[in-house]
């Protein structure tokens, strides 16, 4: 059985209630059996996707005795607490004969298999109708109730019904066991609460407050009261994780807020999450927190494949999982990873699962963007459509997010992969039995004359591109596709053996995320088809600006609050990320002397594409030397491509390199996680891992600017002292960026700086980040690039950074020696 929506727990302290729907509730009471990715797919998806549109169909075909969406509350008393269920149930059939009243709850799911597979009602379905009717049956006082549980493929739309009825005295008894199964969960939730509220209650913020820090958790709670978004410009080392998370947590206690979800791009920001709530939880916090690590990091098995036949623990996970929730919520505070591993492993359940589930009971969520923004993201038990919580989103890093909701707002289908798959079906076929080929109709035939009919669609346009085509519609080819996922659902149920099976599921995922998007689309989406660099041909649904989409995202919680070192111009970001004109947006102060960061722009080099020559790089190379030689010390060099730091570091090494003054090191075009690691540890301060020999000598990294190392980096004091940057990071010109560019010059004029001068400006920014990190820091970030000293680029720096210095290739050393004389 597949798991869905959460328990959703929510605790008024004063009413001593605690809150659950109905849905919710039976799900995960009665859930049982095997985690099986060969039942549970994308078709579920699908099927929520037109759930609401056919089921106000159906509504709406009913009579006048047919009331629709009728909401349904009871008080389940404990003696402690009370328990309020509640929910809608889709429709109350209610028919007069006589004086006799027949009343009928009708519970309408909306499903992608054939009806013909299914023979009986699904569990969990009739179990949420039966609490609907126990709930009407005991506020009318009915003494017989029916229950139809009415079935609609949405393909087809075709309906089938099921009917069941009920004494009250029956359903009385069969509730009152659903109750006593759920009530040690409630009674943890309830007890967990008033520890946890009586902590916040009496914590203090952890530190004494730097300037301008209890302004910023000031301006974060007024935006929680409000319900609004507030966009943060914050710069390293204002404290930004604990001046967001204080007062979200103190909002709990107050009963605003019910669930805080701490969403970060990368890991290092997530142990810096966790790290924060250990402090508070020094000073008396009380609080559940988990970290969801990604299935692929954590999946015991080389490839996730979440089948019994594949994975020893998919099979009767869900029989099992609920004694390892309750085991880790009871005895641990912070589950991090290592005590999902450890549990789950304990147990023999799937360690991914696991923490969402740990969700459900954890105050502090820490994970991924995808997860509340992907609209494949596991966490739709929070987020499904429809549903709302108290929850707040602490979005740190959010500079990230534009780019990162272009990519899940988007979609893609290569018209190889469609003759691929049908190449594959051929051979299987052409295998079979004759008497399986002609069996009328052969799924496998059909599946692979749907797959031809997309492919020679796919065809014609490949025909007409000549570089980049841009569609004004993509609706002939979608109808094939639709058609195409109505095949495939049925090929999956039926042919559970087929041993290309796991090949048409992977590519049934992906039709059915371009189905997704296409549902989504509006004017904020360019459609366009092109030859990728190996000349694979494909169709793009592009979500040029995710606006929209992130804001429904958000919508579903009380308040975000976005944040970043690099929110500039934090108009541009706000409009991107979903900001409206009512939401709030705040620079924090920075809390560094100016004096101790050296900053400097070269007039006489550039990295335009007109100037790259010989001439140029060794220029480059020169103000390099120039740097790091004036004291010894960690620098890293930053270039805007490969090929462009293969260049300089060639002059640098032929012309100035001493290994008596330096060592030097290259970030290669292919790192693996071990050589990412290793070119970090030579900057430790300790360095004992390494064996370079930095005595009186300089080390000098070669990266490129925008990759792995230009951010989420932290080389505090000595391990870093200087960021040399070559070049305003504009990104490189292709088709994408000239549709961004088109479409934001009709938008607001501002297509140059929208495709490229602010994502290029944001890399900078990350890169001269890294060098100043603690308010202790001394460094030299040097901008080698004319264009800086221009205005289009001076009003994108930082209000800090008021006090740079413009350099050429003869003075730099005079400067850079000044410097360092005044920061002894």
């Amino acid at each position: 059985m597949e798991k869905k929506d959460n328990t959703e727990l929510q605790l008024n302290s004063g009413n001593k209630k605690i809150r659950i729907s109905v849905r919710n509730l039976v799900e995960f009471v009665f859930r049982s059996g095997n985690i099986d990715n060969r039942k549970t797919s994308s078709a579920d998806m699908n099927a929520m996707q037109e759930g609401s549109r056919l089921h106000r169909k159906i509504q709406g075909s009913m009579d006048e005795n047919y009331y629709p969406e009728v909401l349904l509350n009871y008080k389940y008393d404990t003696g402690e607490y009370t328990i309020d269920i509640e929910g809608r149930a889709d429709g109350i059939i209610s028919e007069k004969e006589d004086e006799f009243e027949q009343v009928t709850i009708d519970e309408i799911k909306c499903v992608a298999k054939g009806l013909e597979y299914i023979t009986e009602p699904v569990y969990v379905h009739l179990a949420q109708a039966k609490v609907y009717a126990f709930i009407y049956s005991q506020q009318k006082k009915l003494p017989l109730i029916r229950v139809r549980m009415t079935y609609c493929n949405i393909e087809t739309e075709e309906i089938k019904y099921f009917f069941e009825e009920y004494t009250s005295a029956e359903l009385n008894e069969w509730f009152l066991e659903l109750m006593a199964s759920y009530k040690k969960w409630a009674d943890f939730q309830f007890h967990w609460e008033i520890v946890r509220n009586a902590s916040i209650k009496d914590l203090q913020f952890p530190f004494e407050y730097r300037e301008g820090q209890k302004e910023l958790a000031v301006n974060v709670y007024k935006t929680l009261v409000q319900g609004k978004k507030l966009f943060i410009e914050a710069p390293t080392g204002v404290g930004k994780t604990i001046s967001t998370s204080f007062p979200t947590i103190k909002s709990i206690g107050e009963g605003l807020t019910e669930k805080i979800f701490y969403l970060t791009a990368k890991t290092i920001t997530r142990t810096v999450a966790e790290d924060t709530v250990d402090i508070l939880r020094e000073k008396g916090l009380k609080l559940k927190s988990v970290t969801i690590t990604a299935k692929d990091k954590i999946c015991v098995l080389d490839k996730a494949n979440c089948n019994p036949s594949a994975c020893p623990r998919a099979e009767g996970h869900l029989d099992r999982v609920n004694d390892a929730i309750y085991e880790a919520i009871t005895t641990y505070d912070r589950i991090d990873r290592s005590v999902i591993e450890e549990i789950a492993t304990k147990h023999n359940v799937c360690p991914f699962e696991l923490s969402l589930d740990i969700s459900l009971f954890a105050d502090f969520v820490i994970c991924d963007y995808n997860y509340v923004f992907d609209p494949h993201a596991s966490l739709k038990r929070y987020f499904s459509e429809g549903m709302k919580g108290d929850y707040v989103f602490l979005i740190d890093e959010a500079h990230n997010l534009v780019d990162r909701g272009r990519s899940m707002f988007s979609a893609s289908l290569y018209k190889e992969n469609f003759l691929l798959l049908k190449r594959d079906l051929k051979a299987v076929f052409d295998q079979q039995p004759i008497k399986k080929q002609l069996k009328k109709p052969s799924i496998t035939a059909r599946l692979i004359k749907a797959l031809e009919r997309c492919n020679k669609e796919l065809l014609g346009l490949k025909r007409e591109c000549d570089g980049c085509l841009v569609l004004e519609t993509s609706d002939p080819f979608t109808g094939l596709v639709e058609s195409l996922r109505t095949v495939m659902d049925q090929f999956l149920e039926e042919e559970d053996d087929s041993p290309i099976r796991q090949e048409v599921l992977e590519f049934y995922f992906e039709i059915c995320h371009y189905l997704l998007i296409y549902e989504k689309m509006d004017e904020n989406y360019t459609i366009y088809c092109q030859h990728d660099e190996d000349e694979r041909f494909f169709i793009k649904l592009f979500c040029v600006n995710p606006k929209v989409n992130l804001r429904e995202a958000m919508e579903k919680g009380r308040s975000s609050i976005l944040f970043s070192a690099t929110l500039l111009p934090i108009q541009y970001y706000k409009g991107l990320l979903g900001g409206l004109e009512e939401d709030y947006e705040i620079y924090a102060k920075s809390i560094f002397d100016n004096n101790k960061r050296g900053l400097f722009i070269a007039n006489d080099v550039t990295s335009k594409y007109t100037r790259r020559n010989d001439l140029e790089y060794h220029r480059i190379a020169s103000y390099i030397y120039e740097i790091v030689t004036a004291k010894p010390g960690n620098y890293l060099v930053f270039l805007p491509s490969h090929n462009f730091l293969s260049n300089v570091h060639d002059h640098f090494v032929n012309s100035f390199y001493d290994k008596k003054d330096m060592e030097l090191l290259v970030q290669s075009e292919y790192m693996d996680e071990d050589m990412r690691e290793h070119f970090l540890q030579c900057f430790e301060a300790d360095n004992k891992v390494t064996n370079l020999d930095l005595v009186n000598k300089s080390l000098v990294g070669f990266c490129v600017l925008g990759g792995i190392f230009s951010e989420g980096i932290d080389l505090k004091k000595d391990s870093l002292i200087g960021a040399i940057i070559v070049g305003t990071g504009l990104p490189l010109v292709c088709n994408e960026r000239e549709l961004l560019k088109d479409h934001f010059d009709d938008e607001n004029n501002s297509g140059f700086d929208y495709a490229y001068r602010y994502p290029g400006m944001n890399k900078v920014l990350q890169a001269a980040g890294r060098v100043i990190r603690t308010a202790e820091d001394v460094g030299i970030v040097a901008l080698l690039d004319e264009r800086f000293n221009t205005n289009t680029q001076r009003r994108l720096f930082p209000r800090e950074w008021n006090n740079c210095q413009i350099v050429n290739n003869q003075n730099i050393s005079d400067y850079i020696d000044e410097f360092w004389r005044r920061n002894k």
